[in-house]
């Protein structure tokens, strides 16, 4: 339970009175792992949206749900085992389901979802639900697992049981949502009472509970229906004396200590709960074969093993990266080639005007298709994921990544946060909210962002495809897109152990964790997982990378060359290179006119900072350009190399990106990307916190700047020393 003062903190979250709404709320709740997702998705489809609830970073999941001659609001609370929450996910989402969370309302129904194959441990939490008086519906999922267990429902004993409507489903396969719906409507336009059980006393409680939180809004005070039962069978006397000012309230919280002691108390209330949840268990679910071995415990005999477990995930995580290359392909060189042909069709309609036309054409066109054209290679990646989720395996590669990280002072929880981080950084920061206390909380915050995200990836496929796949073929260049993502979290391990026992002074802590039963992935929720991510990837792409690009385009466009200056590199070109072509001739005066913007002169000033690790003023730009958000990497490339290319062979499409780094070249003419500063240009990205986002991300959740300071700090200084390292040993091996 939260303390007396942080009830009063929170009072701006005063508990709502029923009041109509244009649409009803449905909330949908229950364990982790019991299938409520699926059903989510399934209700809703893509009728959704995502976001945070209000003044926190708990990520709200809501969608609009069609009844017959009925439109309903639906929510996807966070997963809870109890309504004694310990994090702060559980926090938002008990008051979520109470309705008292700043800019949310109680909901009309709670859609309460229990797996069938646990039913005893969902109940608890359903009891709970029901002595708090909501009124509940039930859908029951996993039932064709129990069934291929040798169990079977006894579906009206249950009813009568739990007191409440309950819907079997069959997730994967859509069984039983259209019953569902029916439910729903059912339950809305003629509400049941809150299902009272066998407690002649706790209806009594909980409708003196009911009334004394209204009274406790009305000072400032929103504390949760289990809260307060905590405070009246624990007095305190801080709020004991707070309560002085309030007579009437204190009056009342008399008599609602009087009533619940009538009842129960705290550890007689809970024993209650559990045995209670046995005898529904036993009296609901027949046993109508033996049971023996299932299959996934015979599974998990060889993916959790101490060896060969850790050598399928590692064999598991180089296929599914070593598929990246061989399905993405065909699909890139088709974006590519729809640039191309835009690009070549837009710059002679706008020949007449110079300076639109490049702004068009190199800046908007150039930059967002350079981003655009790693699409299909992102969603490939989510396709993955979402399968490998879906099947069970991730908790698996959970557990054993308990044993990795355990000797630096995390555990396996630690796991889904960093997980997360390899889609984005900021989801997998807040989602470390899930560590049990603040040091493991605030040393997984601090090496998430170590995580290869999305926006890396164009980065790593663009040097991958243009240095090692050519040369080494795609086994090697997969190979090396799997290395990058692997090196963020080898680097983290060792970053962790030097937290935990110099900065954080954390320790480790047990891990407690829930393997699901294997199935076969549900393809609605994969193809939906695939379809949001594709959806953020493109407004990204859509809205920051434009004006960023445009940004860059002008930065590298002026100020401009004058004329002297022009022919002057042109005499100084023909003069070293007699009998070049026109065309060489114009892209040294686009070089000249680079080096002469803004950008380039602010690349060239702090060129020697880089250099030891190989990159020049260009390399150096796109660097600086990824600060604000490393999506930019890619368009600030194409920009920048793109101008330095000539209008006959831009017009002749024979130049791409990955073509304008192979032959891009020092003053000297000495290559300017070569295998090892094409890795240390990885490395870099792979250690660096280049995204503001992120490091506000940190800032909001650590409550002070120390933290994302020294987050940027440590990480920058490992990225620049890991390019440099990489390219001077590369430097004396090539020697050698």
């Amino acid at each position: 339970m939260k303390s007396k003062s942080s009830l009063r903190e929170s009072g701006g979250a005063s508990i709502p009175h029923d009041k109509p709404h244009d649409k009803p709320l449905v909330a949908l709740v229950g364990n982790p792992n019991a299938g409520k997702t699926t059903l989510f998705n399934a209700l809703t489809g893509s009728h959704q949206k995502v976001g945070n609830y209000p003044g926190v970073t708990v990520e709200k999941v809501t969608g609009t749900l069609k009844l017959d001659g009925m439109t309903v609001d639906c929510t996807d609370v966070p997963g809870l085992y109890s309504l004694q929450a310990v994090s702060e996910d559980e926090h938002v989402a008990l008051k979520v389901i109470e309705g008292s969370l700043e800019g949310t309302r109680r909901p009309d129904l709670l859609v309460c979802v229990l797996d069938a194959t646990n039913l005893e441990r969902n109940l608890y939490f359903y009891r709970q639900l029901v002595d708090a008086g909501h009124r509940i519906l039930v859908a029951l999922t996993m039932v064709d697992r129990l069934r291929a267990d040798g169990g079977e429902v006894d579906l009206p004993r249950l009813q009568n049981l739990i007191g409440a409507d309950v819907v079997p489903i069959v997730g994967h396969r859509e069984k039983g949502i259209t019953e569902l719906r029916d439910a729903i409507a059912r339950n809305l336009e003629s509400p049941r009472p809150p299902p009272s059980l066998d407690e002649p006393n706790a209806n009594a409680t909980d409708v003196k509970l009911a009334s004394l939180r209204e009274d406790f809004a009305r000072i400032g005070m929103s504390p949760t229906h289990d809260e307060l039962k905590e405070m009246l069978l624990q007095p305190d006397a801080e709020l004991t004396a707070t309560l002085e000012a309030y007579p009437e309230i204190a009056e009342s919280l008399r008599e609602a200590r009087e009533q619940l002691k009538k009842t129960s108390s705290a550890a007689t209330h809970v024993a209650t709960r559990y045995q209670w949840a046995t005898v529904v268990q036993r009296a609901a679910i027949r046993t109508v074969a033996a049971s023996k071995k299932s299959r996934t415990d015979k599974i998990d005999a060889i993916l959790t093993h101490r060896v060969f477990g850790l050598i399928v995930f590692v064999g598991t995580m180089y296929l599914v990266f070593l598929s990246i290359y061989r399905f993405a392909q065909p699909f890139m060189d088709a974006i590519q080639h729809g640039f191309d042909f835009v690009q070549q069709h837009i710059r002679p309609l706008l020949a007449g005007v110079p300076v639109l036309q490049s702004l068009i054409v190199d800046g908007i066109i150039g930059g967002v298709g350079a981003m655009l054209v790693f699409l299909p290679q992102i969603l490939i990646l989510f396709f993955f994921i979402a399968v490998l989720e879906g099947s069970g395996y991730l908790a698996r590669a959970a557990f054993l990544m308990d044993r990795l990280l355990g000797w630096c002072g995390l555990n396996g929880r630690a796991f889904i946060p960093l997980l997360s981080s390899f889609a984005c950084a900021i989801p997998g920061i807040m989602a470390a909210r899930v560590m049990p206390d603040r040091n493991s909380r605030l040393a997984t915050i601090l090496v998430s962002p170590l995580m290869s995200c999305s926006a890396r990836l164009p980065v790593y496929l663009l040097l991958i495809s243009a240095f090692i796949e050519p040369r080494y073929g795609a086994g090697w260049a997969g190979f090396s897109l799997f290395a990058m993502h692997l090196l963020g979290l080898l680097v983290a391990v060792p970053i962790v152990w030097f937290l935990n026992r110099k900065v954080i002074k954390g320790k480790r802590l047990p891990f407690l964790l829930e393997l699901p039963p294997y199935q076969w992935p549900k393809w609605k929720d994969v193809g939906l997982a695939m379809y949001f991510r594709a959806k953020v990837f493109v407004n990204v792409a859509g809205t920051m990378i434009v004006v960023m690009s445009v940004v860059i385009w002008a930065l590298s466009y002026f100020p401009r060359l004058s004329s002297e200056a022009k022919a002057q590199a042109e005499r100084t070109y023909l003069a070293s290179h007699i009998g070049a072509k026109q065309e060489e001739v114009d892209n040294e005066v686009d070089q000249a006119q680079l080096a002469h913007s803004a950008l380039g002169t602010f690349g060239k000033a702090i060129e020697p900072v880089f250099r030891p690790a190989g990159f020049d003023w260009r390399i150096t730009t796109s660097i600086l350009s990824a600060f604000p958000a490393r999506e930019n990497v890619v368009p600030t490339l194409g920009i920048i190399f793109s101008l330095e290319k000539g209008d006959a062979d831009e017009l002749k499409g024979s130049t791409s990106l990955r073509k304008s780094l192979q032959t891009a070249t020092w003053p000297d003419g000495r290559p300017l990307f070569t295998l090892w500063t094409s890795i240390g240009l990885m490395v870099f990205f792979a250690l660096c916190a280049q995204c503001m986002a992120t490091l506000a991300t940190v800032r909001r959740e650590t409550g002070t700047w120390k933290w994302p300071v020294f987050m940027f700090s440590y990480m920058t200084g490992l990225a620049y020393i890991g390019a440099v390292l990489v390219y001077q040993i590369g430097q004396l091996i090539s020697r050698g």
